[in-house]
């Protein structure tokens, strides 16, 4: 009951800049990474600071709609959810994970990735993910998608992932969500697609 609770205190709006940087704060894997790791290809990353990717995410703002959704509990961010356009991550053309992928639908402009969650450690189990997912969903058909894409972690297969890998997402939270595994080329990495149908709804 507490958990129930707890989770309709949350909302969600598109990010802001100034919130996502509040969130990430100074310490732990949000602040090294600042979610840039499919936004960079390989060698950017590892030639790449904290500092230089914080400013790549922060420009990121000012190209188009937000680049990711928030979530807040009594005011303050308690998660992220990164949703690009798919050509914003070039490190995925290059992805095991995607290898069975069909290659026009990589290219098509209109879909959209969701590729990372970031919920602060005491919020964690609460329901943020799944609404961060449905404001996710909601921006990019909102903003023009016409399919959005995952790379979730199947936990039923890979039962030791680290908290490193699941910032993924689970799959049993995109199933949820009405998404359809299409391909599997990394065992317990699958790729989960939701269509928009044309009147604006979710499909299954």
């Amino acid at each position: 009951m507490a958990q129930n609770h707890a989770a309709s205190r949350i909302t969600t709006a598109p990010a802001t800049w100034l919130a996502v940087e509040e969130l990430f704060g100074t310490k732990g894997e949000p602040s090294r990474c600042w979610c840039r790791w499919f936004a960079l290809s390989a060698k950017d990353w590892a030639t790449s600071s904290p500092g230089d990717r914080k400013k790549s995410l922060k420009s990121a703002f000012q190209s188009g709609a937000a680049p990711g959704v928030l979530a807040f509990r009594d005011g303050s961010p308690v998660g992220w959810c990164a949703v690009e356009p798919r050509q914003s991550y070039p490190r995925l053309k290059t992805s095991q994970v995607l290898r069975a992928v069909d290659a026009e639908m990589q290219e098509q402009a209109k879909v959209w990735s969701v590729s990372c969650f970031v919920v602060a450690p005491r919020h964690r189990r609460t329901g943020v993910s799944s609404r961060l997912l449905t404001a996710a969903v909601d921006h990019a058909f909102h903003h023009g998608a016409e399919v959005i894409e995952a790379y979730p972690v199947d936990t039923d297969q890979r039962t030791k992932a680290t908290a490193a890998e699941l910032f993924h997402g689970t799959l049993s939270l995109f199933t949820a969500a009405g998404f359809h595994p299409i391909s599997e080329s990394v065992p317990g990495r699958p790729v989960v697609r939701l269509q928009k149908r044309k009147a604006g709804s979710r499909e299954q």
